[in-house]
Parts: structure tokens; sequence; C-alpha cells
């Protein structure tokens, strides 16, 4: 569980909740723990020997799950949690809601003693997060030109795993730089619920990143949005962004995007958008006059920071919207996560068959013959191979 956990008999909740102390003196052979926030969610972290949701009911109805355990369901704030729990009951299965959810099994349960040294050392002297980590980051630094002197970075910080790694890693590329630059750790609070906000602020300092937070109506301000709310959000928060980093003195913003999700943005816009395109390393705001966004995760892959996030002990947040129990529906950068993950999976299918299919998906942007494409936009102008034949 991460909390320490007593052994005592088993026992039967009257009612359809149990409590974080409640679950801690239920033995592990007793109870099944059960995230239903999704995969995308789950990958991000949860509770330690807990399984996913996904064909747990149709298993119920199929009377295919043993009836003998307690199955103890829980979503991010444990209300979609309740509902569920309800319908397994319904079918006479034993089931229970973890009261707060995950978000408060965090709060009261994740160690909050000073791990900064720790994760600092790790990053420089640890072979699989030296060379995995701070190894590629370096390099799509010198690769794209992403640092100049002077520079005044705003590291912008979400909460989640990517991010509060690129901040430990920018702090790891400061002490060792061959010129000056400034870094200000940005995190922006457009709304989040109490318990977001305070797991963004525990992990900040436990892992000794000095944030600056400022805060937005954001949320309620796409709150009566019927349609494609997320999108609009994550352009709002990316304005927000830019203006307070410029506000600080910055002239970059940094985000946290990594390899994997650039191979899926590839191959999103080409099965899904009909176009082909990538997430760039850097751009030029066109909305904010000298700033830019620079992309410094570029080359690390995802794999490796699950493995730094579980190895060093750590829990993020994956989505900190305060409308969903989960954001299996969308994505911080406004992308829809169902059809990512779908994504993510089919890379990983192909990837059985052919090992070099993810590096031939990055490689591809690279390799583009205009002579061999029907047509290409450039600066907003489309350009057609009939204009020179």
């Amino acid at each position: 569980m991460g909390c320490e956990e007593k052994t005592v008999s088993e026992r039967k909740p009257e009612t359809l909740q149990i409590t974080i102390d409640e679950l801690k003196t239920l033995p592990e052979e007793v109870r099944v723990l059960v995230d239903t926030r999704g995969e995308t969610s789950f990958a991000y972290g949860s509770l330690p020997g807990a399984r996913t949701l996904t064909g747990l009911m149709e298993q119920a109805q199929m009377e295919q799950l043993d009836r003998a355990p307690l199955y103890v369901l829980f979503s991010m704030h444990g209300r979609t949690s309740l509902q569920q729990a309800q319908e397994l009951r319904n079918l006479g299965y034993r089931a229970a809601s973890l009261q707060g959810g995950y978000g408060a099994w965090l709060g009261q349960c994740y160690a909050t003693e000073d791990k900064t040294e720790e994760i600092e050392k790790g990053l420089r002297s640890k072979r699989a997060f030296h060379d995995k980590l701070f190894v590629p980051f370096a390099r799509a630094v010198r690769d794209y030109e992403l640092l100049s002197p002077n520079d005044q970075v705003a590291v912008c910080i979400s909460g989640g795993k990517d991010s509060m790694l690129m901040a430990k890693l920018f702090q790891e590329l400061h002490r060792h730089h061959r010129f000056e630059f400034g870094l200000t750790f940005l995190v922006m609070d457009p709304g989040y619920d109490p318990v977001n906000r305070m797991l963004i602020e525990q992990n900040a300092k436990m892992m000794g990143v000095p944030i600056t937070v400022f805060e937005t109506g954001i949320f309620d301000a796409v709150y009566e949005i019927p349609k494609s709310p997320c999108y609009l959000c994550a352009r709002m928060r990316r304005g927000y962004l830019y203006a307070k980093a410029k506000e600080l003195g910055c002239n970059k913003i940094a985000l946290g995007h990594h390899y994997d999700d650039v191979i899926e943005t590839i191959l999103m816009g080409m099965l899904w958008s009909g176009q082909t395109q990538t997430m760039m390393p850097k751009l030029h705001s066109t909305n904010f006059e000298g700033m830019e966004l620079i992309r410094p995760m570029y080359y690390i892959r995802e794999e490796d920071i699950i493995d730094w996030r579980n190895r060093s002990g750590l829990h993020f947040i994956q989505c900190a919207c305060r409308f969903t129990e989960t954001c299996s529906a969308t994505r911080e950068d406004g992308t829809s996560a169902s059809k990512r993950m779908e994504t993510k999976q089919l890379i990983r299918m192909l990837r059985k068959s052919n090992p070099g299919v993810e590096s031939n998906i990055f490689n591809s942007m690279k390799n583009v013959n205009l002579r061999t494409v029907l047509a290409y936009k450039k600066d907003g102008e489309v350009h057609s191979f009939l204009d020179d034949y």
C-alpha cells in the first residue's frame, strides 16, 4: 500500500464506502484493489497492487469473478467508484468504494520526506537514470539549440511525472552548463481542487523544486462549454503560461513532452486528421513577441520516465481537472487521450514484429522528400507538386 499495513482479521464493511484506515486493516489475500480511472491514468500511477477496471464488470456479469474477496474500487476522488461499487454489489459481489479515492490515499499515505539529494544523486550517478534521462535531455538541448546565453526559461510544471522530471533535469543542467541561463519553475493553478494543488506543492517541496504558483480562472471559464472544453482549456493555459512567463522576465517556456508524445502525435495526425506533422522541439510564439516554446525532453522515452518514477518511489497526478474523476478522455495538450492510447497500443503492437518502428516513425519527419509528396504547406500557403512538374 505504500503505508504500513496492519494484519488483523477481515471485516465486512457495513456501508458502501471504506476508509483508508479500514483498508489498511484488510490482509491482501481477502481484498482486491480495483482502479476505475482507466488505463491512461493507471499508467501514471496507482495504489500498489491495484488492477484496472477494464473487463471487470463484464467478468462479473458472466459469473467469471471470484466471489470470495472484497472488491475495493477507487477513482480519483471516490465519486465514480461509488456508483461502480454499487453495481458490483447489485450483481451479488462484495464491493466497496475507497472514501476520498486515489487523491485521499496520496494525501494521507504518500511520504513527505525530502528526497532532493537522493533524486539528484540518481540522475548523476545511476547509469539507468543518467544515460537514459540526463544524457538525452542534454543532447536535445544541444541538437536543437534550445538554450542560448542569458536565456530566462519558465519551466512549466503541471504536476505530472514528465514536467517534474524536466524540472530536476533543468536543475542538473544548470549546474554544469557551459554558459549562464536562468530558471523559473512555473505552476499555473487554473482552478485545481485542494487535493491536486496540495499534491503539486508537496511533490515540489519534497524534490527541491522552488515553484512559483499563479492562479487563473480557466476552469470556471470553460465550465459551460458543451463541446471540446479541453481543447479550449489547453489553448487558454498555453496563453496564460506565455503571458506570466513574459511578465516574470522569461523569454522561453519549456514543456515536458517526450519522445513517445512526438511519435504518437505524428501517427495520430496521419490516422485521425489526414495530415503529416510533428510536435516540434521548439517554436516561436505567434501571439507573444520574443517568446519561444522549447521541448528539451524530446529524446526521452516514456518507459524510462516511468522507471525513474517507480524506482524513486514517487507519485504524481495525471490530470488535475476538477470536472472529471479521470482524464481518460483528454490530455494536457488538448488531444484525445482515448485516441492517443489507441495509437500507443498500435505502436506497441507493431513493435512486436518491427523493433525499429518507433525510430522509423520519428525519423520519417527528418526524411521528407518533397519530390514525392502531392502537396505541402508553408506559412499557410499550399504548394502542389504540379507547380514545377
